[in-house]
């Protein structure tokens, strides 16, 4: 029973670093493009300074 009263302030102080993560990650942008990422494997490097 003790353990409990130390478990759940970590695992709610745990919880609350995730969403301020997630809340912060939205609002610097981290998800306004997600098919570009996927799409830019299509696009050919116009530089190709292969030998």
């Amino acid at each position: 029973m003790n353990g409990l009263i130390l478990l759940i302030p970590i695992a709610l102080g745990l919880g609350l670093l995730g969403l301020a993560a997630f809340l912060w990650s939205m609002r610097q942008g981290q998800f306004d493009d997600l098919d570009g990422a996927a799409l830019r494997i299509f696009v050919e490097d116009e530089e190709s300074d292969a030998p």
